[in-house]
């Protein structure tokens, strides 16, 4: 089982493009899950001038990268969400927050994910990774009560703004892979049962399995991989650890800050945590799965120039030939 191993570049967006390619390179990586954040990947620039295209690609030729995979997650957040406040202003590129006006903001940043869909086309991408946002994810503990038909109208709202997007996916070749994941229209199983059900199941619309925010809400992610197996257009490897109940500490994180030991979970270091990776990569081997596998990683507790390079290790573990015959079939040879 190969698979060209790959560095989101999310989490080092405060680095130069040209230092993370060289650090992932010199690290082992096949290549980048490319995030239009910093100065990784201009998404407008690239849209518009072929020479800018031509410099990522030259960029990554240079250190003997491929890139598989876009990312446009914190666009992709404005396109649904309501309410649009200070969080989106801080994460949106100033021509997407435009003025602010919520509604002009959601537009943009529709507009983005369209043109993500073509500059993933033009850097020999197929899949654009991210999020949805969710005009209906801050009613999730049902009270004050929440009628039915209010659910039904996110969902709605959720086809309405996100079908034209995904025509210009199809009119590229190109796929959209949605991280699960809360604060977005599908977080958890059922949630993803019923986004493909409001897009009519289009091809165009998938997931990227990351596993690590199905393990803090008790999913279980390796039957996730099985019951979604021809949705899986992505996989991002990101770790969890969950602490033992101590009653004290609930699920949603009591508003404490990251690597807080009273916190009921943590992500880290991939290989540090509690994903199953063994089985996971078991069940993405029954399903075919070929494309890349993605180090997204996260842990307050180390340095990330340390655990970039032991991620890449372990994930490399994982990947063992499979055997040509099955084990038992020397007996019948006797």
């Amino acid at each position: 089982m190969t698979h060209p191993v790959t560095l989101f570049t999310g989490q080092w967006a405060d680095l130069p493009f040209e230092t993370v390619a060289r650090l992932a390179a010199e690290w082992g990586y096949d290549g980048l899950e490319i995030a239009a954040s910093g100065d990784h990947l201009d998404l407008e620039r690239a849209d518009s001038d072929d020479a800018y295209v031509r410099g990522r690609r030259d960029l990554l030729d240079a250190h003997g990268l491929q890139v598989f995979a876009i990312s446009n997650h914190l666009t992709g957040q404005a396109v649904c969400d309501a309410p649009i406040d200070f969080r989106h202003r801080a994460i949106v590129r100033p021509s997407t927050w435009g003025d602010g006006d919520p509604e002009g903001v959601r537009t943009r940043a529709a507009e983005d994910m369209k043109r993500a869909a073509r500059v993933a086309r033009k850097l020999g991408a197929n899949t654009v990774v991210g999020f949805t946002g969710s005009k209906i994810w801050p009613y999730v503990a049902q009270f004050p009560p929440v009628p039915a038909s209010v659910i039904d109208d996110g969902y709605d709202d959720f086809a309405r703004r996100w079908n034209p997007i995904l025509d210009v996916f199809d009119d590229e070749g190109v796929r959209f892979a949605h991280e699960v994941h809360p604060s977005e229209i599908a977080y958890d199983y059922w949630t993803s049962v019923r986004t493909l059900d409001a897009i009519g199941r289009r091809p165009a619309f998938g997931f990227n399995w990351d596993p690590s925010h199905m393990m803090w809400q008790h999913i279980d992610p390796v039957a996730f991989i099985s019951e979604f197996a021809d949705r899986i257009y992505h996989v991002d490897c990101k770790d969890t650890r969950v602490r033992e109940p101590n009653g004290r500490s609930g699920v949603l994180g009591s508003h404490l800050p990251w690597g807080d030991p009273r916190r009921p979970w943590d992500f880290v270091s991939t290989g540090r945590g509690d994903v199953p990776w063994d089985d996971a990569f078991r069940a993405l081997r029954s399903i075919g799965y070929t494309g890349p596998i993605s180090v997204e990683w996260e842990d307050a507790g180390m340095d990330r120039l340390i655990g970039a390079k032991e991620a890449l290790a372990f994930v490399r573990s994982l990947m063992w030939e499979l055997p040509s015959d099955g084990f038992d079939a020397a007996f019948s040879n006797q």
